[in-house]
């Protein structure tokens, strides 16, 4: 795989988280959670921080459950892949995001706004395997 940046995201009904990500480092950071809605400005903040960024690629949170099987999140998890690959014309690879957000909390020591952290996770685990 080339030296790139990777962006990943922890898509939520009400949030999305986003990180950072470098195959050359192999390490991920939060950067930022921007609204699910309304779903023009969803985009329009992915877009900036696509231009921003350059990605080679993004990586997709996949919700699955405890088992690893598909429930409803899982779906929509996949919807926003494809949203991305169609809008973007970008590469997404899906992750298990299994209790990245759990995980996250543990991090950050508080509840809150832990999207971008989980993000992160999400992106490290992707980075962790290749």
């Amino acid at each position: 795989m080339p030296e790139h940046a990777l962006l990943g995201f922890d898509f939520g009904t009400r949030r999305i988280g986003v990180a950072l990500g470098n195959t050359l480092t192999r390490t991920a950071r939060p950067l930022e959670a921007i609204a699910s809605e309304p779903v023009a400005a969803r985009f329009a903040r992915i877009a900036a921080l696509l231009d921003e960024w350059q990605p080679g690629a993004a990586v997709v949170g996949l919700a699955l459950d405890a088992e690893g099987g598909e429930q409803a999140a899982t779906g929509r998890c996949r919807r926003f892949a494809d949203q991305l690959r169609g809008r973007f014309r970008l590469q997404v690879h899906l992750q298990d995001e299994r209790h990245s957000s759990l995980e996250a909390q543990r991090v950050l020591g508080r509840g809150g706004e832990d999207d971008a952290m989980a993000a992160a996770i999400i992106l490290q685990r992707y980075l962790d395997a290749l």
